[in-house]
């Protein structure tokens, strides 16, 4: 996979055997990453994503349920997908003297780089159902795959 940084460790340290792998992780950590383009400013989780590609296209599932598709902002900027959402609810019960005012926010954002010169950023669409956002990006016509020419006996 294109950007996955793996670091192997020798967790066999015969020298000091009682100090714990959370001082051998320490140094293995990558701690100059400053990368925030999956984050949920809220410190909920994120919804988690499936992405799929076929000849034609690729597709993102977002997995969201109980948000509409107002709630939803895409974005694509030199070459980088961006999908976020914001919602806010707010609740407030007056009864018998007593006022309860009930508030939440949430909100994430998660970010795709798309292959350069690979996907057709006119044609990208989207949809919200059952809980799920697809967001459909198509290939370009040139980098699909051309249909095997047959040879005919003469």
């Amino acid at each position: 996979m294109e950007g996955l940084n793996m670091a192997l460790v020798n967790r066999s340290n015969s020298y000091f055997p009682i100090i714990p792998s959370l001082f051998d992780n320490f140094f293995t950590r990558d701690l100059m990453d400053w990368n925030l383009t999956n984050f949920s400013s809220t410190n909920t989780t994120l919804p988690s994503v499936n992405v799929k590609e076929n000849d034609d296209e690729f597709e993102i599932e977002v997995a969201a349920p109980g948000m509409k598709k107002d709630d939803f902002r895409i974005n694509l900027n030199n070459g980088q997908l961006t999908i976020s959402s914001e919602k806010k609810n707010e609740q407030e019960n007056k009864s018998n003297g007593y006022s309860r005012k009930e508030f939440s926010y949430e909100s994430f954002q998660r970010s795709f780089t798309l292959p350069e010169n690979m996907v057709d950023s006119d044609k990208i669409s989207a949809k919200y159902a059952d809980g799920i956002l697809y967001v459909n990006i198509p290939k370009k016509e040139e980098v699909k795959p051309k249909p095997v020419i047959e040879i005919r006996v003469a």
